[in-house]
């Protein structure tokens, strides 16, 4: 029964991944062609931000693939680290996007001049890219808590912040219109390139708080307050005592730890391995996914 639990999870998780990538192809050739055709950084920034969300759902795509393997004779805690290193490589190509729109956009607003021609085309290709980011943020967020899956969250926030970001164009876009109609507002010309810098920003923000955690996670830190969590909750339980030397690391969606414990030496080995059942019952009653390594020590008490 386990088993095609986990079919059906890793179905479930490759769908999702799946569904990002087509989002991303069709938003990412929309903004191209619509951004190259009004001259706008600021589609054309979103453009770049998408095509680089394309290349991060392949990679999510193919990191829930591996990641869903059972565990073999070289990899002893199964493959959930391949998502680790999926959400930090997408989180280096969101930085490397960045600094290109802003070398851009610095370049337009102090070093040259862009004639732009703003359509219908450029407000509708952005209102689209909001509805289909909303859409997919939300599953992919649905589903990254679903089976703690720290790739499809990395996914979820690329689209995520794709809905900020494209507001901020949207709203560049209708200042550079403005300027037009109004010539004493000739300075809000330079608005879609401002906007442009704003969605760089926006996506630096929330690209260095996904590498923290990701870096978190292959470096094997302990999530925050879990240790305490598990020794709270195993000396609570009749004849266990002294919970030390709690040890706890991620694998992507998975977590592993090992404990220490002292039971009085008077109890049968029989009995202190039901003991160990009881134990593991508890701790997976809050951490379902969690596989514990628990130690016996003796104790006269």
């Amino acid at each position: 029964m386990t088993v095609n639990t986990n079919s059906n999870d890793n179905h479930e998780k490759n769908k999702a991944a799946l569904s990002s990538v087509i989002a991303a192809v069709g938003l990412t050739l929309m903004k191209i062609v619509v951004g190259v055709l009004t001259g706008s950084l600021g589609i054309l920034a979103e453009a770049a931000h998408s095509g680089l969300d394309l290349v991060a759902a392949l990679v999510t795509l193919f990191a829930v693939k591996i990641s869903g393997k059972a565990p073999d004779k070289q990899h002893h805690f199964g493959h959930g680290k391949v998502e680790n290193l999926s959400a930090l490589f997408e989180t280096l190509l969101l930085l490397a996007t960045s600094v290109w729109i802003i070398y851009e956009a610095i370049q337009r607003l102090f070093f040259k001049s862009v004639e732009m021609e703003i359509s219908i085309w450029a407000f509708l290709v952005m209102i689209v890219s909001i509805v289909i980011d909303a859409s997919r943020s939300r599953m992919l967020f649905k589903a990254a808590k679903k089976y703690k899956s720290q790739a499809l969250e990395a996914d979820a926030l690329h689209f995520s912040t794709d809905i900020w970001s494209s507001s901020v164009v949207i709203l560049g876009l209708i200042l550079v219109k403005l300027s037009e109609f109004f010539p004493n507002l000739a300075f809000l010309a330079n608005a879609d390139a401002v906007a442009a810098m704003a969605v760089a920003l926006i996506v630096v923000f929330v690209s260095v708080q996904m590498g923290i955690k990701t870096v978190k996670g292959l470096l094997d830190s302990a999530p925050d307050g879990m240790e305490d969590r598990i020794k709270e909750i195993v000396n609570a339980i009749p004849d266990v005592s002294n919970c030390h030397a709690v040890r706890v690391r991620e694998s992507g969606p998975q977590l592993f730890a090992d404990i220490h414990i002292e039971l009085p030496a008077r109890l049968t080995i029989k009995t202190a391995d039901a003991k160990t059942d009881v134990i593991e019952a508890k701790v997976k009653e809050e951490y379902p996914d969690i596989d514990i390594t628990i130690h016996v020590e003796p104790t006269s008490i």
